[in-house]
């Protein structure tokens, strides 16, 4: 697009400066869109997780720590994976 006068400058910059508002608040819609899943390390998860290794710690077996808290037994042996892999490093 050739701008031969002001006018159609300032016109171009009104669509310029509208093109840029709808991409801000398409890009705003993508970043607070909500991927589902397991959030891995969120505060919960690190609350979870750390009174897990407390449990663990002192000695308790998975089964105990299964019945004392409130998570699966799947979360469980999901914990103490992520807990060796950290020990390994």
């Amino acid at each position: 697009m050739k701008i031969n006068s002001l006018d159609a400058a300032l016109k171009r910059i009104d669509e310029l400066e509208k093109e840029v508002a709808l991409l801000k608040a398409e890009n705003e819609a993508l970043r607070s869109r909500n991927l589902g899943g397991r959030k891995k390390h969120d505060d919960a998860w690190m609350a979870s997780y750390n009174d897990f290794v407390m449990k663990l710690e002192t000695g308790m077996k998975i089964t105990e720590i299964v019945e004392r808290s409130e998570i699966s037994t799947r979360t469980a042996y999901r914990y103490l994976a992520y807990y060796k892999k950290l020990q390994k490093k």
